[in-house]
């Protein structure tokens, strides 16, 4: 028997606004005024929990694995690697991974298909996850990083945002059918608008040595790379049966419904800003 819509939706929206009211303050507080280490304990412990709902992602109703132990471990050091160094090196994380995955045929007891299939999840979410995550912290020790984190973050949400009101309201062409079907091509362009607004706000509030045309080319190629990343996510989730990948925030889904984006936004803009010397 179907339910009704709307007191549904009208719940799902007020724990979003809630959950909103609590997790801004405490960012804005991590990033800024605690300093990098702080930061450094955010993004951990959100990696953390994004790889380990990628993981239940790969297992499904199964039991959870105790290799997604080893996973969890090996985010947390790849993200202490982009924090310290010289302390953790990011060559070794990687390569115990990898041998660890390949040693897992030998220590699980399933068959061999499956077993090599855990052990690729395995090296898969560290990647995922681990790698991306961390160019968060590179952001962050950029000179003024705090403030290219809090523009990385605004344009990112506001390409989000974009394409989800401009694709609800305006959205006829189907842009990723098969594996985001509420995707449009009209919802992409209300995202890449109001990304480019909101860069030219963070110009004019807090980041004046970025151009008009900065702004411009990183509301489109965030939003772009937003894209990606949704859809990566949504493509994960579709092949193992999910619909969020966990229900950790109230009304947002699990720490990787959250972060999907940021994986590919992250990247891009590190990129853009060294290779523009804008640092």
């Amino acid at each position: 028997m179907s339910k009704p819509a709307r007191p549904r939706s009208s719940s799902e929206a007020v724990r979003r606004v809630l959950a909103a009211v609590v997790f801004i303050p405490l960012f804005y507080l991590l990033v800024h005024d605690l300093g990098p280490i702080a930061f450094w304990g955010l993004v951990a412990v959100s990696g953390m929990l994004a790889v380990g709902e990628f993981y239940r992602l790969h297992v499904g109703q199964a039991t959870w694995p105790w290799w997604g132990w080893v996973g969890v471990a090996a985010t947390a050091l790849l993200l202490s690697s982009a924090q310290w160094p010289s302390l953790v090196s990011n060559r070794a994380v990687l390569l115990s991974t990898v041998v660890a995955a390949l040693c897992l045929p030998l220590l699980s007891t399933k068959p061999l298909r499956d077993a090599f299939m855990d052990g690729l999840a395995l090296v898969m979410g560290v990647l995922y996850i681990g790698l991306m995550l961390g160019y968060l912290l590179l952001i962050r020790g950029l000179p003024d990083g705090a403030l290219l984190i809090f523009f990385v973050v605004v344009v990112t949400w506001a390409g989000d945002t974009g394409a989800y009101l401009a694709g609800k309201s305006l959205g006829r062409h189907a842009l990723a059918p098969v594996i985001s079907p509420k995707k449009t091509y009209e919802g992409l362009a209300g995202g890449c608008l109001l990304a480019c607004i909101l860069a030219l706000v963070a110009r004019g509030w807090f980041l004046p040595a970025f151009s008009l045309w900065d702004c411009l080319i990183l509301g489109l190629l965030l939003t772009m790379a937003g894209l990606i990343g949704d859809l990566t996510e949504s493509a994960i989730k579709r092949s193992a049966g999910f619909k969020d990948s966990g229900s950790l925030i109230p009304g947002h889904g699990g720490m990787l419904d959250r972060l999907d984006s940021l994986l590919f936004t992250a990247p891009a803009f590190y990129y853009y800003v060294t290779i523009t010397n804008h640092v």
